[in-house]
C-alpha cells in the first residue's frame, strides 16, 4: 500500500492508500473500529468514532479535500471583516436534509447552523465549550455556555451566529481567533435541522431511522456494538466526488479478531495494537501514521495523596517513556516531553512547537523519584500509600500502557497499587467525570493545529479537566492568550503556560500515539487526519 501523509505546519496529515480508481457500483468498503459509536447526535459524541460516524453523514461550512486540507464545504465562499472578527458565508443552494431511505426532507439553510450551534449549548454538550472562548470564541458564547440548560430562547438569540437570509450566515467573535476556519468541520458546529430534531424528541439519533444525512454517506443500519452501514448518499451537492456505494462498519472488535477477519478477506481496515505489529510489519498491506492523540496519566488533585507534589512528580519521574515507546507499543508512537504534542503546529517564525520550547518536562529518573516520593510520603505522615489505575480494556493500547504504568510505579517503595479495568463507555462518561478514580489513563486528539487544544485542559473548569487541577496564575495566563492580538506574545504566553503546568505535574505526558493498520491495496484516498476529525472516508476508492 502507497501512503502518504500530508503536514502543514501540524494542521493535518492525510493517509492515501492504494493505487486506482473504482466504478461507483458495488464499490464496498468494509472498516473495523475499537470502540462502538457512542452517539450520532452532534451534542453528545465526543469520541473519535462516533465523530467519524457523525462526520460520514455531516458537512459542515469547510470541509476535507482529499489531501486532508480545509476546503469550502456547505459554505462556497466566505468575507472577513478588517478586524477579524466578524465571517460573513455564503452557503451553497443545493444542499438537502435526507432520511435513511435517502428521501429528501427538507433543504439546508442559514438557520440550520444557528439552531444547531444554539443547540449544543441549550443541551449542555460537552464540545459546547469549543464555541466558547476555550475555542471559536464566538460572541456571547461564555456567558450561554455557563447558563447551560438554563439559557432561555431569547438568551440563546443573543450568540453571535445569525441568518441574514437562508443562505448567508454571520458568525461574530469576541476577538479574533487564528485558527477559526480550521475549526469548521469539528462536530460542534454542524447543522441541524430543527423542524425535523424537535419533531423526533427524544428518539432523535437514537437510532438510524431517526436521523438525516447532509453529507456524502446516509446511515442505513446500526446495531450498537456490533456494526453500521452507510450508502452513498445520491442528493449530496458533492455526490461526483463520491466513489463508494456502500461502507460496512465492525464496531468495537478487538484488534486480534479484527487482524484475524482481515486475513480471512472480510475486512478492508483494521486497526492494530502493538502486540500484534510484530507479526504484521513486514506486509505490504501493514501501515503506520500519526495517530494525533497524546496519551497521559490524570492524577486526581481531589486524592489527597495525589494532592501532594512530590508524589506526583515521583510517578512522573518513574516512568522509561522511551522504553514504553520502543519495547512496549512499538507502532510509531513517540515519547511526549511536554503537554503539546511534536508536529502539532508551528511558531510565528516557523518552528515546531516541541522545538521551540526545548525544556523536556517527562525525564525518567528512578533514583530522583524515590527521593521525591520518600519526600512526599514524609510531608503526609505516611510509610506508604496506595493508589489505583483506571484505564479501559477496550481502547487500544490502553491495558498496555496501564500495566507497563504498573511495573514502573511498583518499583517505588512505599507504593501499593490495584488496577481497576473498565471499558471505555464507563470511563468516558461516568467515572471521569463523577471524579471517581486515583489515576485515569487517558488520551486527548487535538481539535485544531494550535497549541490551546491542550492547553485548554488545565484550565479551572474545563469540562474535560478530570483530575480539577488548577492554578490562578495558569488561568491568568490563558485569559491573556485568548485576548492578545500580537501572535508573538500570544506564542511565549502559551509557553509559559505549558511550563506551569508540567512543572506541577497537573498531567503526566507519556507518548504521542502512532497508529498502525492493515489497509488493504484495494484502498485509494482514505483521508487520515490527526487534527479535528480523525478519518474522512467522501473520497475512498476501492480498486
Amino acid at each position: 500500500m502507497d501512503v502518504k501523509k500530508i503536514v502543514s505546519f501540524g494542521l493535518c496529515a492525510a493517509m492515501m492508500a492504494g493505487c486506482s480508481s473504482a466504478s461507483k457500483t458495488n464499490n464496498v468498503f468494509r472498516y473495523a473500529t475499537e470502540t462502538d459509536i457512542m452517539s450520532m447526535d452532534p451534542t453528545i459524541g465526543t469520541d473519535g468514532t462516533s465523530m467519524d460516524a457523525m462526520h460520514a453523514i455531516n458537512d459542515g461550512l469547510e470541509m476535507f479535500d482529499r489531501n486532508g486540507k480545509v476546503v469550502a464545504g456547505i459554505a462556497k465562499s466566505y468575507d472577513l471583516s478588517k478586524d477579524h472578527k466578524t465571517y460573513t458565508f455564503h452557503l451553497r443552494k443545493n444542499v438537502k436534509w435526507v432520511d435513511y431511505q435517502g428521501k429528501t426532507v427538507g433543504s439546508l439553510t442559514a438557520k440550520d447552523f444557528v439552531y444547531g450551534w444554539q443547540r449544543i449549548i441549550k443541551n449542555a454538550g460537552e464540545y459546547a465549550y469549543m464555541l466558547g472562548s476555550s475555542g471559536a470564541n464566538i460572541k456571547n458564547a461564555d456567558q450561554l455556555i455557563n447558563k447551560g440548560t438554563k439559557a432561555s430562547a431569547s438568551e440563546l438569540d443573543t450568540l453571535g451566529v445569525k441568518a441574514k437570509d437562508d443562505y448567508t450566515l454571520v458568525v461574530t467573535l469576541e476577538q479574533q481567533v487564528p485558527f477559526f476556519i480550521s475549526l469548521m468541520p469539528f462536530g460542534a458546529f454542524y447543522p441541524e435541522y430543527q423542524k425535523y430534531v424537535e419533531a423526533k424528541g427524544k428518539k432523535y439519533a437514537s437510532n438510524y431511522k431517526n436521523l438525516i444525512s447532509n453529507g456524502a454517506f446516509i446511515m442505513t443500519g446500526w446495531t450498537k456494538s456490533k456494526s453500521a452501514t452507510f450508502i452513498r448518499n445520491k442528493k449530496y451537492w458533492n455526490a461526483s466526488a463520491v466513489h463508494l456505494s456502500k461502507m460496512v462498519w465492525q464496531l468495537g472488535l478487538d484488534a486480534k479478531t479484527a487482524a484475524a477477519s482481515f486475513d480471512a478477506g472480510n475486512l478492508d481496515y483494521a486497526p492494530l495494537t502493538s502486540s500484534l505489529v510484530d507479526k504484521y510489519k513486514n506486509q505490504k498491506t501493514f501501515t503506520t501514521f500519526a495517530d494525533g492523540h497524546l496519551h497521559y496519566l490524570e492524577p486526581n488533585m481531589k486524592n489527597k495523596y495525589l494532592k501532594n507534589f512530590y508524589i506526583r512528580k515521583a510517578l512522573s519521574l518513574a516512568i522509561n517513556r522511551t522504553e514504553l515507546c520502543d519495547k512496549i507499543l512499538k507502532d510509531g508512537s513517540t515519547e511526549a516531553n511536554g503537554f503539546v504534542p511534536k508536529d502539532l503546529c508551528a511558531s510565528p517564525k516557523g518552528v515546531d512547537y516541541r522545538k521551540d520550547v526545548k525544556e523536556d518536562y517527562t525525564k525518567y529518573n528512578l533514583k530522583e523519584a524515590q527521593a521525591a516520593f520518600d519526600k512526599g510520603l514524609k510531608q503526609l505522615g505516611k510509610k506508604s500509600i496506595t493508589l489505583s489505575i483506571l484505564y479501559g480494556t477496550d481502547e487500544i493500547a490502553m491495558k498496555d500502557v496501564a500495566v507497563y504504568a504498573q511495573s514502573c510505579f511498583s518499583k517505588l517503595k512505599g507504593l501499593k497499587l490495584n488496577m481497576v479495568a473498565t471499558v471505555k463507555q464507563d470511563r468516558v462518561n461516568n467515572r471521569e467525570p463523577k471524579g471517581q478514580f486515583d489515576i485515569t489513563v487517558t488520551r486527548w486528539g487535538p481539535d485544531y493545529a494550535d497549541p490551546t487544544t491542550y492547553l485548554n485542559l488545565c484550565e479551572t473548569g474545563n469540562t474535560f479537566n478530570r483530575g480539577k487541577w488548577s492554578n490562578k496564575k495558569y488561568d491568568a495566563l490563558m485569559n491573556r492568550v485568548r485576548k492578545e492580538t500580537n501572535i508573538s506574545k500570544r506564542w511565549e504566553d502559551m509557553k509559559e503556560a505549558e511550563k506551569i503546568a508540567m512543572e506541577d505535574y497537573a498531567k503526566i505526558p507519556l507518548f504521542d500515539k502512532g497508529g498502525a493498520a492493515l489497509c488493504s491495496t484495494k484502498v485509494k484516498y482514505l483521508v487520515h487526519k490527526p487534527v479535528c476529525v480523525p478519518y474522512t472516508f467522501a473520497y475512498v476508492e476501492m480498486k
